[in-house]
């Protein structure tokens, strides 16, 4: 993958590893839950770091004690609200990385044909349910060039152009402020809706 730009983290170094490294934006999107947004994204450079890298590996990683490496990632400042449960799922992401794609996470988009395609291999990652796979592959439509027939199509609405609506949309401080938005408002209105 060329290196790419990416503003995710509003780190300049975190965000400089997730353009360029695969497995580094996929863990990223992996710990994209009840946190915000720049912390889930900066916490490839915090664990790479914490193991002495400057990438993350999917080989070592797997293979990492699971408990040394839940330790790892709750180290203060910790990489996640629950460290404990999310150094599983990443170990779980490495592992079927090493078993499905030789530890090459590139490799799970490279080939794909198609959006459809791409979004059932994302589905199939562990950690990454329908909404989380959507997301992840507008983001790689639209930021890392990642565009096999039908890809907006098969993103549903994160595939859209001219949005503000996940992770998929943010190239600076402005439009992760319309992202935030964006969230609020849909879930007040689920609130109000449930409510009702």
């Amino acid at each position: 993958m060329d290196e790419i730009t990416i503003r995710l983290a509003q780190d300049p170094e975190a965000d400089a590893l997730l353009g360029r490294s695969p497995l580094a934006a996929l863990t990223g999107m992996l710990l994209d839950q009840q946190v915000p947004m720049e912390w889930a994204f900066s916490g490839p450079l915090t664990i790479a770091r914490r193991l002495g890298a400057d990438d993350l590996d999917a080989h070592a990683i797997a293979a990492y004690d699971p408990e040394a490496f839940a330790a790892l990632l709750s180290r203060k400042p910790a990489v996640h609200r629950y460290p404990g449960s999310m150094a599983k799922r990443i170990q779980q992401l490495c592992a079927y990385l090493v078993e499905h794609y030789e530890g090459d996470a590139e490799a799970v988009w490279a080939d794909a044909g198609t959006g459809a395609e791409l979004l059932k291999r994302l589905k199939a990652l562990p950690g990454f349910g329908e909404q989380k796979a959507k997301i992840f592959l507008a983001l790689l439509g639209k930021r890392y060039g990642v565009r096999p027939t039908g890809w907006r199509e098969a993103a549903g609405d994160y595939g859209l152009a001219n949005v503000h609506r996940s992770a998929a949309d943010i190239t600076g401080p402005e439009s992760l402020a319309k992202v935030r938005a964006y969230k609020q408002a849909a879930k007040a209105a689920a609130k109000t809706a449930g409510g009702a």
